[in-house]
Protein backbone atom coordinates (compact mmCIF):
# COMPACT_ATOMS: atom_id res chain seq x y z
CA UNK A 1 0.00 0.00 0.00
CA UNK A 2 1.23 3.44 -0.88
CA UNK A 3 0.82 6.51 1.50
CA UNK A 4 -2.17 7.58 0.12
CA UNK A 5 -4.52 3.89 0.47
CA UNK A 6 -2.20 3.61 4.64
CA UNK A 7 -4.05 7.42 5.14
CA UNK A 8 -7.40 6.58 3.80
CA UNK A 9 -6.93 3.23 5.93
CA UNK A 10 -6.50 5.04 9.06
CA UNK A 11 -9.25 7.59 8.59
CA UNK A 12 -11.83 4.78 7.44
CA UNK A 13 -10.74 2.72 10.49
CA UNK A 14 -11.01 5.48 12.95
CA UNK A 15 -14.42 6.87 11.94
CA UNK A 16 -15.75 3.65 12.47
CA UNK A 17 -14.40 3.26 15.74
CA UNK A 18 -15.51 6.03 16.60
CA UNK A 19 -19.30 5.86 15.11
CA UNK A 20 -19.09 2.42 16.34
CA UNK A 21 -18.24 3.73 20.11
CA UNK A 22 -20.42 6.52 20.15
CA UNK A 23 -23.33 4.20 19.63
CA UNK A 24 -22.42 1.65 22.03
CA UNK A 25 -21.45 3.97 24.61
CA UNK A 26 -25.07 5.76 24.62
CA UNK A 27 -26.63 2.25 24.89
CA UNK A 28 -24.19 1.26 27.70
CA UNK A 29 -25.23 3.99 29.56
CA UNK A 30 -29.31 3.60 28.98
CA UNK A 31 -28.44 -0.22 30.93
CA UNK A 32 -26.78 1.37 33.15
CA UNK A 33 -22.57 0.52 32.33
CA UNK A 34 -20.02 3.17 32.31
CA UNK A 35 -19.85 4.56 28.53
CA UNK A 36 -16.18 2.83 28.44
CA UNK A 37 -17.88 -0.75 28.07
CA UNK A 38 -19.59 0.44 25.27
CA UNK A 39 -16.27 2.01 23.41
CA UNK A 40 -14.43 -1.18 24.54
CA UNK A 41 -16.80 -3.78 22.77
CA UNK A 42 -16.78 -1.38 19.27
CA UNK A 43 -13.19 -2.25 19.23
CA UNK A 44 -13.48 -5.76 20.01
CA UNK A 45 -16.53 -5.83 17.49
CA UNK A 46 -14.41 -4.80 14.85
CA UNK A 47 -11.35 -6.82 15.37
CA UNK A 48 -10.72 -10.51 14.33
CA UNK A 49 -13.17 -12.04 17.85
CA UNK A 50 -16.70 -10.65 15.50
CA UNK A 51 -16.54 -8.82 12.09
CA UNK A 52 -12.97 -11.24 11.16
CA UNK A 53 -15.49 -14.35 12.03
CA UNK A 54 -17.81 -12.78 9.03
CA UNK A 55 -16.91 -14.41 5.84
CA UNK A 56 -14.69 -12.61 4.02
CA UNK A 57 -13.12 -11.39 6.41
CA UNK A 58 -14.46 -7.59 6.71
CA UNK A 59 -11.94 -6.92 9.62
CA UNK A 60 -9.19 -6.87 7.94
CA UNK A 61 -10.73 -5.51 4.43
CA UNK A 62 -11.32 -2.41 7.16
CA UNK A 63 -7.90 -3.08 8.73
CA UNK A 64 -5.38 -3.90 6.29
CA UNK A 65 -2.28 -5.64 8.04
CA UNK A 66 -0.17 -2.82 6.78
CA UNK A 67 -2.28 -0.05 8.50
CA UNK A 68 -1.78 -1.88 11.77
CA UNK A 69 0.92 -0.89 12.52
CA UNK A 70 0.24 3.02 11.63
CA UNK A 71 -2.81 3.05 14.00
CA UNK A 72 -0.95 1.26 16.94
CA UNK A 73 1.62 4.55 17.24
CA UNK A 74 -1.59 6.87 17.09
CA UNK A 75 -2.86 4.60 19.63
CA UNK A 76 0.36 4.93 21.69
CA UNK A 77 0.39 8.31 22.05
CA UNK A 78 -3.29 8.63 22.71
CA UNK A 79 -2.43 6.26 25.86
CA UNK A 80 0.41 8.88 27.00
CA UNK A 81 -2.42 12.33 26.40
CA UNK A 82 -4.54 9.92 28.21
CA UNK A 83 -2.61 8.71 31.28
CA UNK A 84 -1.25 12.41 31.45
CA UNK A 85 -4.86 13.31 32.49
CA UNK A 86 -5.15 11.04 34.67
CA UNK A 87 -2.40 11.95 36.81
CA UNK A 88 -3.65 15.42 36.52
CA UNK A 89 -6.69 14.34 37.88
CA UNK A 90 -5.66 12.60 41.17
CA UNK A 91 -6.92 14.74 44.01
CA UNK A 92 -4.84 14.55 46.92
CA UNK A 93 -6.84 16.39 48.89
CA UNK A 94 -9.34 13.93 49.50
CA UNK A 95 -6.93 11.81 51.39
CA UNK A 96 -7.75 14.29 54.26
CA UNK A 97 -11.37 12.83 54.54
CA UNK A 98 -12.05 9.62 56.23
CA UNK A 99 -8.33 9.10 56.84
CA UNK A 100 -8.54 5.71 58.81
CA UNK A 101 -10.55 3.90 56.47
CA UNK A 102 -8.79 5.16 53.13
CA UNK A 103 -5.55 3.83 54.58
CA UNK A 104 -7.01 0.85 55.37
CA UNK A 105 -8.80 0.07 52.45
CA UNK A 106 -6.01 1.46 50.14
CA UNK A 107 -3.52 -0.94 51.27
CA UNK A 108 -6.10 -3.89 50.95
CA UNK A 109 -6.56 -2.54 47.45
CA UNK A 110 -3.02 -3.17 47.04
CA UNK A 111 -2.27 -5.85 49.26
CA UNK A 112 -5.01 -8.69 49.12
CA UNK A 113 -4.95 -8.70 44.98
CA UNK A 114 -1.04 -8.67 45.10
CA UNK A 115 -0.75 -11.79 47.00
CA UNK A 116 -3.56 -13.17 45.09
CA UNK A 117 -2.11 -12.64 42.05
CA UNK A 118 1.34 -13.94 43.23
CA UNK A 119 -0.34 -17.17 43.96
CA UNK A 120 -2.11 -17.26 40.73
CA UNK A 121 0.71 -16.53 38.42
CA UNK A 122 2.72 -19.52 40.44
CA UNK A 123 0.33 -21.77 39.74
CA UNK A 124 -0.01 -20.73 36.38
CA UNK A 125 3.82 -21.46 36.52
CA UNK A 126 3.42 -24.44 38.33
CA UNK A 127 0.71 -26.15 35.95
CA UNK A 128 2.41 -25.33 32.59
CA UNK A 129 -0.57 -22.53 31.68
CA UNK A 130 1.49 -19.30 32.02
CA UNK A 131 2.53 -17.33 28.75
CA UNK A 132 5.46 -18.81 26.86
CA UNK A 133 8.50 -17.14 28.27
CA UNK A 134 6.78 -17.80 31.73
CA UNK A 135 8.51 -21.13 33.12
CA UNK A 136 10.49 -19.93 35.61
CA UNK A 137 11.07 -16.81 37.57
CA UNK A 138 9.11 -13.95 39.96
CA UNK A 139 8.14 -11.75 36.71
CA UNK A 140 4.57 -13.24 35.70
CA UNK A 141 3.32 -13.88 38.75
CA UNK A 142 4.47 -10.23 39.80
CA UNK A 143 3.00 -8.97 37.20
CA UNK A 144 -0.17 -10.47 37.56
CA UNK A 145 -0.49 -9.02 41.31
CA UNK A 146 0.18 -5.71 39.86
CA UNK A 147 -3.01 -6.43 36.76
CA UNK A 148 -5.64 -7.80 39.63
CA UNK A 149 -4.96 -4.76 41.91
CA UNK A 150 -5.98 -1.96 39.16
CA UNK A 151 -8.64 0.40 40.17
CA UNK A 152 -10.19 2.57 37.08
CA UNK A 153 -10.02 6.18 38.54
CA UNK A 154 -12.17 7.37 35.39
CA UNK A 155 -14.82 4.83 34.98
CA UNK A 156 -14.75 5.21 39.12
CA UNK A 157 -15.56 8.63 39.30
CA UNK A 158 -17.89 8.42 36.56
CA UNK A 159 -19.87 5.75 37.99
CA UNK A 160 -20.33 7.89 41.50
CA UNK A 161 -21.41 10.68 39.85
CA UNK A 162 -24.00 8.60 37.96
CA UNK A 163 -25.04 6.88 40.94
CA UNK A 164 -25.43 9.67 43.00
CA UNK A 165 -22.23 9.14 45.50
CA UNK A 166 -20.21 12.23 45.19
CA UNK A 167 -19.85 13.47 48.46
CA UNK A 168 -21.27 10.72 50.28
CA UNK A 169 -18.64 8.35 52.60
CA UNK A 170 -18.77 5.58 50.12
CA UNK A 171 -17.92 7.65 47.14
CA UNK A 172 -14.93 9.78 48.65
CA UNK A 173 -13.76 6.72 50.52
CA UNK A 174 -13.56 4.75 47.06
CA UNK A 175 -12.15 7.83 45.12
CA UNK A 176 -9.50 8.79 47.49
CA UNK A 177 -8.53 4.86 47.59
CA UNK A 178 -8.14 4.56 44.13
CA UNK A 179 -6.13 7.82 43.72
CA UNK A 180 -3.43 6.02 46.31
CA UNK A 181 -3.55 2.72 44.95
CA UNK A 182 -3.09 4.85 41.23
CA UNK A 183 0.36 6.00 42.11
CA UNK A 184 1.25 3.12 44.10
CA UNK A 185 0.29 0.51 41.25
CA UNK A 186 1.62 2.20 38.59
CA UNK A 187 5.04 2.54 40.14
CA UNK A 188 4.97 -1.31 40.91
CA UNK A 189 4.12 -2.07 37.57
CA UNK A 190 7.16 0.31 36.24
CA UNK A 191 9.52 -1.93 38.22
CA UNK A 192 7.92 -5.06 36.73
CA UNK A 193 8.35 -3.76 33.41
CA UNK A 194 11.88 -3.29 34.62
CA UNK A 195 12.48 -6.77 35.96
CA UNK A 196 10.93 -8.21 32.57
CA UNK A 197 14.67 -6.75 30.91
CA UNK A 198 13.85 -5.17 27.77
CA UNK A 199 15.80 -3.73 25.47
CA UNK A 200 18.52 -5.90 26.78
CA UNK A 201 19.05 -3.59 29.55
CA UNK A 202 19.58 -5.45 33.30
CA UNK A 203 16.95 -4.96 35.76
CA UNK A 204 19.21 -3.76 38.06
CA UNK A 205 20.23 -0.66 35.37
CA UNK A 206 16.27 -0.37 35.00
CA UNK A 207 15.24 0.37 37.92
CA UNK A 208 18.44 2.51 39.19
CA UNK A 209 17.40 4.71 35.96
CA UNK A 210 13.96 4.83 37.25
CA UNK A 211 14.76 5.83 41.11
CA UNK A 212 17.01 8.56 39.16
CA UNK A 213 14.40 9.70 36.67
CA UNK A 214 11.65 9.85 39.44
CA UNK A 215 13.69 13.08 41.66
CA UNK A 216 14.54 14.50 38.69
CA UNK A 217 11.08 15.12 37.45
CA UNK A 218 10.13 16.45 40.67
CA UNK A 219 13.41 18.85 41.27
CA UNK A 220 13.57 19.62 37.94
CA UNK A 221 10.46 19.48 35.84
CA UNK A 222 7.88 20.64 38.29
CA UNK A 223 8.95 23.94 38.46
CA UNK A 224 8.45 24.03 34.51
CA UNK A 225 5.02 22.61 34.30
CA UNK A 226 4.22 25.01 37.37
CA UNK A 227 5.39 28.28 34.98
CA UNK A 228 3.75 26.83 31.82
CA UNK A 229 0.21 25.60 33.54
CA UNK A 230 -0.19 29.20 34.20
CA UNK A 231 -0.14 30.34 30.92
CA UNK A 232 -3.39 31.77 29.96
CA UNK A 233 -5.73 30.55 26.98
CA UNK A 234 -4.05 28.51 23.53
CA UNK A 235 -0.83 29.57 24.35
CA UNK A 236 -0.77 26.99 27.32
CA UNK A 237 -1.59 24.22 25.48
CA UNK A 238 1.52 23.13 23.28
CA UNK A 239 3.90 23.47 25.92
CA UNK A 240 1.93 20.79 28.10
CA UNK A 241 1.19 18.63 25.23
CA UNK A 242 5.33 18.84 24.63
CA UNK A 243 6.06 17.75 28.59
CA UNK A 244 3.72 14.70 28.45
CA UNK A 245 5.10 13.80 25.03
CA UNK A 246 8.88 13.95 26.47
CA UNK A 247 8.28 12.83 29.42
CA UNK A 248 6.58 9.39 27.78
CA UNK A 249 9.56 9.49 25.53
CA UNK A 250 12.03 9.98 28.35
CA UNK A 251 10.60 6.99 30.11
CA UNK A 252 10.39 4.95 26.83
CA UNK A 253 13.82 5.64 26.46
CA UNK A 254 14.95 4.42 29.70
CA UNK A 255 13.28 0.75 28.46
CA UNK A 256 10.08 1.33 30.12
CA UNK A 257 6.43 2.13 28.61
CA UNK A 258 5.56 5.83 27.33
CA UNK A 259 2.71 6.19 30.21
CA UNK A 260 4.58 5.82 33.36
CA UNK A 261 6.50 9.35 31.83
CA UNK A 262 2.80 10.80 30.76
CA UNK A 263 1.67 10.01 34.26
CA UNK A 264 4.38 11.29 36.45
CA UNK A 265 4.57 14.47 34.47
CA UNK A 266 0.74 14.80 34.95
CA UNK A 267 0.94 14.18 38.82
CA UNK A 268 3.71 16.78 38.74
CA UNK A 269 1.24 19.62 37.50
CA UNK A 270 0.36 22.23 40.76
CA UNK A 271 -2.20 21.71 42.46
CA UNK A 272 -4.06 23.84 45.09
CA UNK A 273 -2.85 24.11 48.56
CA UNK A 274 -5.31 21.22 49.57
CA UNK A 275 -3.60 19.07 47.13
CA UNK A 276 -6.96 19.30 44.61
CA UNK A 277 -6.26 19.85 40.91
CA UNK A 278 -7.20 22.46 38.97
CA UNK A 279 -10.58 22.80 37.46
CA UNK A 280 -9.66 24.87 34.05
CA UNK A 281 -6.64 22.30 33.53
CA UNK A 282 -8.16 19.27 33.97
CA UNK A 283 -10.75 19.88 31.84
CA UNK A 284 -8.36 21.12 29.40
CA UNK A 285 -6.71 17.58 30.08
CA UNK A 286 -9.55 15.50 29.35
CA UNK A 287 -10.46 17.04 26.12
CA UNK A 288 -6.94 16.46 24.99
CA UNK A 289 -6.74 12.76 26.70
CA UNK A 290 -9.94 11.76 24.79
CA UNK A 291 -8.93 13.46 21.23
CA UNK A 292 -7.11 9.84 20.02
CA UNK A 293 -8.22 7.59 22.63
CA UNK A 294 -10.73 5.45 19.97
CA UNK A 295 -7.71 4.97 17.96
CA UNK A 296 -6.52 2.40 21.27
CA UNK A 297 -9.64 1.02 20.65
CA UNK A 298 -8.88 -0.27 17.47
CA UNK A 299 -5.28 -1.55 18.48
CA UNK A 300 -7.11 -3.24 21.31
CA UNK A 301 -9.87 -5.08 19.35
CA UNK A 302 -7.55 -5.89 16.88
CA UNK A 303 -4.88 -7.74 19.18
CA UNK A 304 -7.97 -9.81 21.18
CA UNK A 305 -9.49 -12.57 19.82
CA UNK A 306 -12.03 -14.00 22.32
CA UNK A 307 -13.03 -16.69 19.61
CA UNK A 308 -9.79 -18.16 19.72
CA UNK A 309 -9.81 -19.09 23.14
CA UNK A 310 -9.97 -23.12 23.50
CA UNK A 311 -12.36 -25.34 26.06
CA UNK A 312 -9.48 -25.72 28.45
CA UNK A 313 -10.27 -21.78 29.16
CA UNK A 314 -13.87 -22.78 30.14
CA UNK A 315 -12.25 -23.51 33.65
CA UNK A 316 -9.14 -21.05 33.20
CA UNK A 317 -11.95 -17.50 32.92
CA UNK A 318 -14.06 -18.23 35.84
CA UNK A 319 -11.51 -19.07 38.21
CA UNK A 320 -9.45 -15.62 37.08
CA UNK A 321 -12.69 -13.49 37.50
CA UNK A 322 -13.59 -15.32 40.96
CA UNK A 323 -10.12 -14.67 42.35
CA UNK A 324 -9.95 -11.28 40.75
CA UNK A 325 -13.42 -9.90 42.14
CA UNK A 326 -12.82 -11.94 45.58
CA UNK A 327 -9.34 -10.29 46.26
CA UNK A 328 -10.53 -6.82 45.38
CA UNK A 329 -14.08 -6.59 46.07
CA UNK A 330 -14.07 -8.61 49.45
CA UNK A 331 -10.22 -7.79 50.07
CA UNK A 332 -11.84 -3.64 49.89
CA UNK A 333 -15.02 -4.38 51.65
CA UNK A 334 -13.43 -6.03 54.54
CA UNK A 335 -11.29 -3.60 54.86
CA UNK A 336 -13.35 -0.54 54.99
CA UNK A 337 -15.86 -2.42 57.29
CA UNK A 338 -12.66 -2.80 59.67
CA UNK A 339 -12.07 0.99 59.49
CA UNK A 340 -15.33 1.79 61.08
CA UNK A 341 -17.82 2.00 57.72
CA UNK A 342 -21.38 -0.36 57.52
CA UNK A 343 -21.67 -3.40 55.86
CA UNK A 344 -23.63 -1.60 53.34
CA UNK A 345 -21.06 0.99 52.67
CA UNK A 346 -18.35 -1.10 53.02
CA UNK A 347 -20.09 -3.66 50.43
CA UNK A 348 -20.36 0.02 47.90
CA UNK A 349 -16.62 0.85 48.61
CA UNK A 350 -15.87 -3.11 47.62
CA UNK A 351 -17.38 -2.82 44.46
CA UNK A 352 -16.71 0.29 43.30
CA UNK A 353 -12.79 -0.46 43.70
CA UNK A 354 -13.36 -3.48 41.82
CA UNK A 355 -13.80 -1.28 38.91
CA UNK A 356 -11.35 -1.69 36.19
CA UNK A 357 -12.42 -0.58 32.88
CA UNK A 358 -9.55 1.63 30.26
CA UNK A 359 -6.77 1.76 33.08
CA UNK A 360 -6.89 -2.01 32.97
CA UNK A 361 -6.50 -2.61 29.36
CA UNK A 362 -3.79 0.07 29.61
CA UNK A 363 -1.76 -1.84 31.97
CA UNK A 364 -2.84 -5.42 29.75
CA UNK A 365 -1.05 -3.33 26.78
CA UNK A 366 2.01 -2.36 29.23
CA UNK A 367 2.39 -5.98 29.88
CA UNK A 368 2.03 -7.50 26.44
CA UNK A 369 4.50 -4.81 24.81
CA UNK A 370 6.64 -5.88 27.22
CA UNK A 371 6.50 -9.73 26.42
CA UNK A 372 4.82 -10.68 30.04
CA UNK A 373 1.54 -11.98 28.29
CA UNK A 374 0.69 -13.59 25.29
CA UNK A 375 -2.30 -14.03 23.28
CA UNK A 376 -3.98 -15.91 25.32
CA UNK A 377 -3.64 -14.29 28.41
CA UNK A 378 -4.27 -10.93 27.20
CA UNK A 379 -7.45 -12.33 25.74
CA UNK A 380 -8.41 -13.37 28.97
CA UNK A 381 -7.41 -10.36 31.20
CA UNK A 382 -9.55 -8.11 28.56
CA UNK A 383 -12.26 -10.42 29.22
CA UNK A 384 -11.66 -10.12 33.45
CA UNK A 385 -11.76 -6.25 32.71
CA UNK A 386 -15.06 -5.84 30.54
CA UNK A 387 -16.41 -8.28 32.94
CA UNK A 388 -15.68 -6.58 36.26
CA UNK A 389 -16.11 -3.18 35.12
CA UNK A 390 -19.45 -4.46 33.78
CA UNK A 391 -20.70 -5.65 37.24
CA UNK A 392 -19.95 -2.99 39.50
CA UNK A 393 -23.76 -1.17 38.40
CA UNK A 394 -26.09 -4.28 39.42
CA UNK A 395 -24.21 -4.65 42.14
CA UNK A 396 -24.55 -1.37 43.71
CA UNK A 397 -28.31 -1.94 41.91
CA UNK A 398 -28.46 -5.13 44.00
CA UNK A 399 -27.45 -3.87 47.32
CA UNK A 400 -30.24 -1.12 47.28
CA UNK A 401 -32.82 -2.36 45.91
CA UNK A 402 -34.82 -1.30 48.92
CA UNK A 403 -35.04 2.03 48.05
CA UNK A 404 -33.74 4.82 50.28
CA UNK A 405 -30.50 7.94 50.00
CA UNK A 406 -28.50 4.94 48.40
CA UNK A 407 -26.14 4.72 45.17
CA UNK A 408 -28.86 4.30 42.17
CA UNK A 409 -30.94 7.34 42.92
CA UNK A 410 -30.18 10.56 43.43
CA UNK A 411 -30.06 12.33 46.72
CA UNK A 412 -32.26 14.50 47.93
CA UNK A 413 -29.87 17.84 47.77
CA UNK A 414 -28.02 18.02 44.88
CA UNK A 415 -24.20 18.23 44.78
CA UNK A 416 -22.57 21.42 44.44
CA UNK A 417 -21.26 21.78 40.81
CA UNK A 418 -17.93 20.20 39.42
CA UNK A 419 -14.69 21.13 41.46
CA UNK A 420 -11.77 20.00 42.69
CA UNK A 421 -13.11 17.92 45.27
CA UNK A 422 -14.12 14.79 43.56
CA UNK A 423 -12.21 14.30 40.36
CA UNK A 424 -14.61 15.47 37.27
CA UNK A 425 -15.20 13.24 33.72
CA UNK A 426 -12.25 11.80 32.31
CA UNK A 427 -11.89 11.08 28.65
CA UNK A 428 -14.04 8.24 28.41
CA UNK A 429 -16.56 9.49 30.63
CA UNK A 430 -18.06 12.86 29.34
CA UNK A 431 -19.51 14.97 32.56
CA UNK A 432 -17.96 16.35 35.85
CA UNK A 433 -17.70 15.50 39.44
CA UNK A 434 -18.93 17.06 42.29
CA UNK A 435 -17.38 18.89 45.00
CA UNK A 436 -17.75 17.46 48.42
CA UNK A 437 -19.37 20.93 49.77
CA UNK A 438 -21.28 21.39 53.26
CA UNK A 439 -24.28 20.33 51.17
CA UNK A 440 -22.85 17.16 50.00
CA UNK A 441 -21.25 16.55 53.40
CA UNK A 442 -24.43 17.14 55.15
CA UNK A 443 -26.17 14.34 52.85
CA UNK A 444 -22.84 11.75 53.11
CA UNK A 445 -23.92 12.13 57.25
CA UNK A 446 -27.70 11.60 56.38
CA UNK A 447 -27.01 8.61 54.14
CA UNK A 448 -24.12 7.22 56.63
CA UNK A 449 -27.13 7.40 59.29
CA UNK A 450 -29.90 6.05 57.85
CA UNK A 451 -27.87 2.71 56.47
CA UNK A 452 -26.52 2.08 59.77
CA UNK A 453 -29.85 1.46 60.83
CA UNK A 454 -30.70 -0.71 57.96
Amino acid sequence: MNAEQITSSVLVATGAVVALAAVLSALARRIGQPPVIGQVLAGIVLGPSVLGQLPGDPSSMLVPDEVLPHLGVLGQVALVLFMFSVGCELDTSLLRHQGRTVTTVSVAALVVPMAAGVALGWLAVGTGIAPAGASDGWVFPLYLAVALSITAMPVLASIIRDRGLSGTVPGTVATASAALTDVVGWLVLAGVVALAGPHGRSPAVLLGLLACYLPAMAALARPVLRRTSAIPGVLRDGPLVAAALLSGWATHALGLHAVFGAFLAGLLMPRAGDGSPDRELVSWADRMGGLLLPVFFITTGFSVDIGGLGPEDALLLPALLAVATGAKLGGCALAARLGGRTWRESAVVGALMNTRGLTELIALDVGKRAGLLDDRWYALLVVMAVVTTAMTGPLLTWWHRDGGDGPGQRAAHPAPAAGPGVPGHGPCEPGGGAAPGRAAADRAELWSARRSKS
